[in-house]
């Protein structure tokens, strides 16, 4: 396996095809009906092309009993808008509604509202910045949060249109004006879910890489072992950042993460996160 997103694509749709040569069935439909434990889910995830599989994730996430809104987050504010784009196009193919449609369906509120507008937005993609917009915004984000009128339309219009480059520009901005960051003046006084989402959006967009290595540090950390986000992070991450990840999260917990995903798992599922996780060495 190679660390190289269309070599690994690649390398997938041989695997299926040889075994439907083999046993004369598809292998994700094969997979899709066997996903009782955490190793079939992890192959599965794996197995599927990258967009198909961010698809999958929206999907179970959203069908969860309380929807999973981090995971929508993460899709939304980490991928290019063209990938974003496709990934849409995946789930009203795959499962006959759209993805805005569902989130609507199984979300209310100010959540909801956000949640739409960053599936739905085209963030523009450009690496230009307006040093006046940035000062402006950071202000308006400021006041937002000063104010506590955190679902102010103009903070998910902000969040869920400017570029990567220009909010980063933006939360510098808001940093060296008011002498702290905008995701922990957030979260200063407590916070709802609705205050949460909007932290996990500016840390998804502001630095991904520091947003999944925390994300995995918790999930290996908590009482009973959070396989979904353990299997969500390496799977999705192998072929882009994991290697980064992982630096990162020796640095934070002077364990090296392969050491700590084989102490909290066991059998065949253990064998194939380190082996994702050895890959990237």
């Amino acid at each position: 396996w190679v660390n190289d997103e269309k070599a690994n694509a690649a390398q997938r749709y041989e695997i299926r095809l040889a075994y439907e040569g083999l046993y004369h069935e598809d292998l994700i439909k094969r997979l899709e009906s066997e996903l009782s434990g955490d190793f079939e889910k992890a192959v599965y995830r794996w197995i599927l092309d990258p967009i198909d599989r961010y698809a999958v994730l929206a999907h179970v996430a959203i069908k969860k009993p309380e929807t999973d809104y981090n995971v929508i987050v993460e899709i939304s504010s980490t991928l290019s808008p063209e990938e974003l784009l496709a990934v849409r196009r995946a789930y009203q193919l795959r499962y006959k509604h759209s993805l805005e449609e569902d989130l609507a369906t199984h979300t209310t509120g100010d959540i909801r509202k956000l949640l739409v507008a960053l599936v739905t937005t085209y963030r523009y993609d450009g690496g230009e910045i307006n040093a006046k917009v940035a000062k402006s915004e950071a202000d308006i984000l400021h006041d937002a949060i000063k104010d506590k009128a955190f679902n102010h339309e103009e903070v998910i219009r902000i969040l869920s249109t400017r570029s990567k480059t220009q909010l980063m520009a933006t939360f510098n901005r808001y940093r060296d004006d008011h002498g702290i960051s905008i995701s922990k003046n957030l979260l200063d006084d407590g916070a709802d879910d609705f205050q949460k989402a909007l932290h996990v959006v500016i840390r998804c967009l502001n630095d991904p890489k520091k947003y999944f290595e925390k994300v995995l540090r918790q999930a290996i950390k908590r009482a009973g072992t959070d396989e979904d986000a353990l299997t969500r992070v390496i799977v999705t991450r192998a072929e882009r950042d994991l290697k980064d990840i992982k630096e990162l999260y020796y640095k934070k917990n002077s364990v090296h993460l392969e050491h700590a995903v084989a102490k909290e798992t066991s059998g065949d599922y253990k064998a194939f996160l380190v082996t994702l996780l050895g890959e990237q060495d």
